[in-house]
């Protein structure tokens, strides 16, 4: 039998690919989670430097 044709082979690269597809989708969930971290942050200090200007003591023209 041809060693391509081997099921057991086959089953070990399919097994491989898997791995390394998971692998890649946690960093790139890793990822996800830091850039969603940034802008949550970003906004954070939007809403604050609104606030900021939307002081009741502060005249605005």
């Amino acid at each position: 039998m041809d060693k391509q044709d081997d099921p057991t082979e086959d089953s070990e690269h399919v097994l491989i690919a898997l791995d390394q597809i998971s692998q890649t989708i946690d960093v790139m969930n890793r990822i996800v989670a830091r850039l969603r971290n940034h802008v949550e942050q970003q906004d954070t200090g939007k809403q604050a430097d609104l606030k900021a200007e939307m002081r009741s003591d502060r005249v605005l023209h």
